[in-house]
Order: C-alpha cells, then structure tokens, then sequence
C-alpha cells in the first residue's frame, strides 16, 4: 500500500535562495509583539476553567469552574503596563502585531497606539486557547469570527495569520481562508517557503520558539535578563555573520506583553536592540514587510513533483532510470514517499534503497540488463536513450577501428570471468579513462567486482536523476 508522507524534511537543502533582502541587507530582524491579555481561557470568557499557560506561575493548572486571581492579574499586567513598555520601546521600529481578535476587541486604547506607531496588526485567531482538539469545522469558523472581528476593532482585514496554540488543521484552515498573504504556524525555517495547498501555494513565514520570551515561563528556559540578552546576542551574531557570508536569512523574535514587559526583561530587549543597531545591513521589517518581498522576489513556482504523481506516470518517467528495470520505480513508489523524494538525491536516495534491498538474482538481473560499452548494440543503435546519451558523452561513438576492438575484447573478457557486463557511470570519466578501469577491474575477484558494479549502478541512476529532475 502506498504511503506519502507529508512533512517536508528537506527544505531548501544545502543551499537555499538569496532572499535579496532590501539595501542587499546581510539579515531582516522581525519583531513580533504578542497581544493576548483578554482572549486567554477565563470563566468570565465563557470558558469551563482558568488560563494555565505563559505565565510568572510555573506548573501552573487550569482551575476548572473557578476564576485564577493571579493569572488573570498577571495577563491584566501585560495589557496595562507592558504593553505600554514595550510600544515606548518600539515605537519607532517596524513590529508585528499577533493581535488575539477578543483581547484587541478589549483593548481600544493599545489598538489606537499600534495603529499611530504603523506597525502591522496580524490575527492570532479569535481566542487565546488550545485548538489541538477542536473540530475543524469550529475552528474555521473561529478564523473566520477572527477575521471578522479585526476588521471591525482595525478597520481593516488582517493579512498574515499565527493561531499560536495551533491544530493539525490550522495551515489547511489559513490556506482555504483566502485572504492571507501568509501563515506563520511554522518553526521550521529561517526564511519564508511557499506550502503548496489543493493546487495552489500559500506563503509561509516561520516564526520561533526559541529567540522567544516564553522561556521565561518554563523550566527550562530563560532565568534572568541576561540570559536573554546572551541568546538573542548570539543569535543575531551568527546570522548576521552568515549573511555577510553569503547567505542572509531572517531573525525573527518572539515577545509577550506580560513577559518581556517586566523591567528586568525589558532592560535585555533594550540592550540587545542596541547590539542590533550598531551593525550596519540590517533589515527592520514587519512580518507582512518580508512576505510582501519574497513573494516578489520569489514567486512560487510549479514543479515536477515524483511524490505526486501516479503510479503509471512515475513509472513511465523514472522506470529506465535503473537499467531495463522498472520493478525499482514500483516499489518506489508503492512504498512511502514524501517532499524529500521530490528531489534527485532524495529519489536517487530512495531508489538505490530499493534496489540493495532487493534479492541477489533481482540485482544480478540490473547488471545484466546493462548493455556492453561500445558494443553491438550501441552499434546497431538499440541502447535506451539514456546510454546512447552516455556513451556519446564520453565519446564512446566515434571510436577507431582499433579503439573498437580493444573494447570488445576487453568487454568478452570481462563478461566470461564475472557473469556480468562492465558497468561504470561513463558520465564521471573520458574515453581513455574507462578503459583503464576496464583493464584493472578486469583482474579483480568476482565478489569485489560485483560490489563495484552495483555501486556504479547506484551512481548511473544518481547521474539520470539530476538530469531528469534540473
């Protein structure tokens, strides 16, 4: 039974794009101000218990039926003190706004301020809650609720969406909204990735875990200030190093009224933005800011996906990639698959697994199916496509007459000592190359040769799939 897998662990890979960050900036730094005092679970909110989570109470547990004075004093905190810290603080930056629709709903005289300091007012849906277990028709319909709501309490729609406290169905649920220009229920990178949904591409821009000031609410975790001033130090530095490298990314940074709003935390905030703004190339942006961006710069782009196709079009396509022997392709692809076989190494991957998995008539059978190099039927013009191309590229068809003899004795010799053609990705070496491997591998034993013969199988098909996928 096939089976796909649907977590992409491959990403950009080794190389990912140059992001061509705005100034040719060697990294973006991305604010996000967390505003959820007022959506947080709460009798008085309609909820069965008491918030429990990110607060100065660690181990903290819901109280069902029954209102916590000090958790929803220390959320009343983040509203009427921190946020008041941190918007002096940041007034002047680009920040991202994750607005919780209830709490901005509660919060008319934060909602005005975020709006005089231009910072972009994202939705982090319609509750500060748990919707792991929500049905996922009630939590589209809370997005929708959300959506609504912030346009009402803003004035305009929200553009870019992070539930937070995020279901299974969450980024299903933000593509089938159709107003996002991106999602951010992801850690899984450090620059923006388009998910591709029911035919179409959704922009995703990550967010963090870990530059977060929800440490200081866990065991373990941030202690004091310093300790996230050292984090977000060291962060910035090494990122900002690599970009200057080469390879620029984005640093986003998570905060929370109620947490980062303390003095002593603020304190690190402030210190650290210092840090940042003694370095020249750096990129101030809003989350919208770099979507809008990369969706110019990087548009998404349709591409052949083997993960996705059906049995009898990947087969046709990537059947020949081993030899005359299709059965490799059809337990590819009968087995699990996944975005990383979408690319060559990871489908070369996956079927050079196949076939060391296979029995040892089945791998013989590969080998034998190889023609001979330069031999008759190269010269009756009855090689797959693929080792006519081969051949032509070492030069293996226009031999001398004594260039062409040489390989057929040399070919005759080998079949009769080891059962099998000479097999060598021809791609890797010239002419007068493959024959010296020839003459030295023709003394070696069997067993040895047969693990180099299958090995360069391995290589050929390696060497088909970067051209078929380029």
């Amino acid at each position: 039974m096939k089976m796909r897998y649907s977590r992409d662990l491959r990403g950009y890979g080794e190389t990912p794009p140059d992001p061509r960050w705005p100034g040719n900036a060697r990294i973006a730094v991305q604010i996000v101000l967390n505003y959820e005092e007022g959506g947080e679970n709460s009798v008085e909110h309609g909820d069965q218990a008491s918030e429990a989570f990110l607060s100065e109470i660690i181990g903290a547990q819901p109280w069902p039926g029954q209102r916590h004075w000090n958790m929803e004093s220390i959320y009343d905190y983040g509203a009427r003190s921190g946020f008041w810290r941190m918007h002096r603080m940041l007034k002047d930056l680009p920040v991202t706004v994750y607005g919780v629709a209830t709490a901005l709903e509660r919060s008319p005289e934060q909602v005005a301020a975020m709006k005089s300091a231009g910072w972009e007012i994202a939705t982090h849906g319609l509750r500060w809650i748990d919707y792991r277990d929500v049905p996922p028709e009630i939590e589209a319909d809370h997005i929708a609720r959300a959506v609504e709501l912030h346009r009402q309490v803003t004035g305009e729609r929200p553009r870019g969406f992070y539930q937070g406290r995020c279901s299974m169905n969450t980024i299903r649920l933000g593509c089938e909204e159709g107003g996002f220009e991106y999602l951010s229920d992801s850690i899984a990178d450090e620059l923006p990735y388009w998910h591709e949904h029911d035919g179409g591409a959704q922009l995703i821009v990550p967010y963090t875990m870990d530059a977060n000031d929800m440490r200081f609410s866990s065991g373990q975790g941030f202690g004091t200030g310093t300790d996230f001033f050292d984090y977000l130090r060291d962060s910035f530095d090494l990122l900002y190093a690599e970009g200057a490298a080469g390879a620029p990314r984005m640093f986003s940074i998570g905060l929370h009224c109620r947490l980062a709003g303390r003095p002593g935390r603020a304190m690190a905030l402030r210190r650290f933005l210092d840090h940042v703004q003694s370095h020249e190339g750096v990129w101030f942006a809003t989350r919208l800011d770099i979507a809008r961006h990369w969706a110019a710069e990087h548009p998404w782009q349709p591409r052949l996906r083997p993960s996705r196709m059906d049995r009898a079009e990947f087969v046709e396509r990537f059947g020949g990639i081993y030899e005359h022997s299709p059965w490799i392709a059809e337990r590819v692809w009968d087995a699990e698959m996944g975005a990383v076989h979408d690319s060559a190494v990871g489908l070369a991957g996956r079927m050079a697994q196949v076939f060391r998995a296979a029995g040892d008539a089945e791998r013989l059978g590969v080998l034998r199916a190889h023609p001979d190099l330069a031999g008759k039927l190269a010269q009756a013009r009855r090689l797959t496509a693929d080792s006519t191309s081969e051949q032509a590229s070492a030069g293996l068809d226009a031999l001398t007459d004594a260039e062409r003899a040489e390989f057929n004795r040399v070919n005759e010799a080998y079949v009769a000592r080891h059962g099998f053609p000479f097999i060598i990705a021809v791609r890797d070496h010239d002419k007068a190359g493959i024959m010296s491997a020839m003459r030295t591998r023709l003394d070696n034993d069997t067993e040895t040769e047969r693990s180099t013969a299958e090995e360069q199988v391995v290589r050929i098909g390696e060497l088909r799939l970067k051209e078929a996928l380029a």
